[in-house]
């Protein structure tokens, strides 16, 4: 049985090990409580062998931006992320959100295709955005319109 659930302040803890094993420049776990309030949504994707990922959002009035989307490297290609998308992009819409942003490491070829996938379009770049082991990457510039 799995399911995605709203996260709580508890969940910190486990978030910051799957964000560890997920990324190259992980976000403390100082970073992760500080999106449990009112203007983020902190949603988690849970099976019998307890949280395998979650995803972040803040919404301003009708803009909502994916901060982060993180599944257990040990799950990756199972899904796991594409279920996260389709519960927070209908989550938008049931907040009137009219736009989902987001931005993505140029070399994450995976996750690009994801939110290609679920309608995203580019729409921009940031040039030499993220660190990267050789250097620095770009970041890029990703919208959901939902009105």
């Amino acid at each position: 049985m799995s399911d995605i659930i709203m996260l709580q302040p508890d969940s910190v803890a486990e978030m910051a090990v799957i964000e560890a094993q997920a990324h190259s420049h992980p976000w403390s776990e100082q970073a992760l409580a500080d999106c449990f309030g009112p203007l983020y949504r902190v949603y988690g994707y849970q099976d019998t062998e307890g949280l395998l990922g979650f995803a972040i959002v803040q919404q301003i009035v009708d803009e909502v931006s994916l901060l982060d989307i993180c599944v257990l490297p040990s799950h990756q290609g199972q899904g796991i992320g594409a279920r996260l998308l389709d519960a927070l992009i209908a989550d938008a819409q049931d907040n009137q959100a009219s736009v989902i942003m987001l931005e993505v490491r140029s070399g994450n070829q995976t996750a690009l295709e994801l939110y290609q996938r679920h309608g995203f379009v580019e729409t921009g770049r940031r040039k030499g955005y993220y660190p990267a082991a050789d250097g620095r990457e770009d970041a890029v510039l990703m919208n959901l319109p939902l009105a």
